[in-house]
C-alpha cells in the first residue's frame, strides 16, 4: 500500500483550548501515527521514487525498547528473500531491564509484512538496475509498529552537493527573513 508523503509529527496535536471536545478528524489525525525513528541518511543518499508501509514482526523486548525510542535505522536496508521482505541492520537496543531468560540480539533480521502482490511488484522494480529498498522511518499506527520503506535510486556525488547547496540557500533565506522581521 503506497502512502502519500505525509508529515508525521512526534507528538499528537493538542486539543483546542476553547473547551470544546476535539473533533473526530483531529482525534484520528493525532492517533494516526507517531514517529519512532527517522532515517535522514536515506533521504540524503537516495532519490525516493515510491513509499510503502509495512508491518514489522517484533519480539516483546523489542517493542518495549521501541517504546523507549532505542531504535537506529541509518544502517538498515531491506532485502527480498523467498518472496518475503526482511529488514537488515535496523538496530533496536535492549533495555537494561530485559528479561534474564531472553537473549536480546540488537541487530536481528526482522521480517516485514506486506501483501504478496505488492512484494512481487517490488521484486520487479528492485531487479531493475539501480533500484533498492531502504527503511525511511518507523512509526506507531493503531497500536502497531510500522516501517515506511522507500523504493529508491542512489544519488550521484553531484546530486548530493546540489542537495547541500539547496539546504544552505534555504537557511540563508530564513536568516534574512528573520533579521528583516526584527
Amino acid at each position: 500500500m503506497a502512502t502519500k508523503e505525509a508529515s508525521l509529527s512526534k507528538k499528537p496535536a493538542p486539543a483546542a483550548s476553547s473547551g470544546k471536545p476535539a473533533t473526530k478528524a483531529a482525534v484520528k489525525a493525532a492517533a494516526a501515527a507517531v514517529r519512532i525513528a527517522d532515517n535522514k541518511k536515506a533521504i540524503f543518499n537516495y532519490h525516493i521514487e515510491e513509499r510503502f508501509e509495512a508491518g514489522m514482526v517484533l519480539e516483546g523486548w523489542e517493542v518495549k525498547s521501541v517504546r523507549e525510542g532505542k531504535v537506529q535505522l541509518t544502517d538498515g536496508y531491506v532485502v527480498i528473500r523467498g518472496g518475503e521482505l526482511f529488514i537488515i541492520g535496523c538496530q533496536i537496543n535492549p533495555l537494561g531491564t530485559a528479561s534474564t531468560h531472553v537473549r536480546p540480539d540488537s541487530v536481528r533480521t526482522k521480517k516485514l509484512l506486506m501483501h504478496k502482490d505488492e512484494i512481487r511488484r517490488l521484486m520487479g522494480k528492485v531487479e531493475q538496475k539501480g533500484f533498492t529498498l531502504v527503511p525511511l522511518n518507523m512509526h506507531w499506527k493503531a497500536g502497531k509498529v510500522k516501517c515506511e520503506i522507500g523504493l529508491a535510486k542512489g544519488k550521484g556525488e553531484h546530486d548530493k552537493r546540489d542537495t547541500i547547496k539547496d539546504r544552505e540557500g534555504k537557511r540563508e533565506v530564513e536568516r534574512a527573513m528573520k533579521s528583516r522581521n526584527r
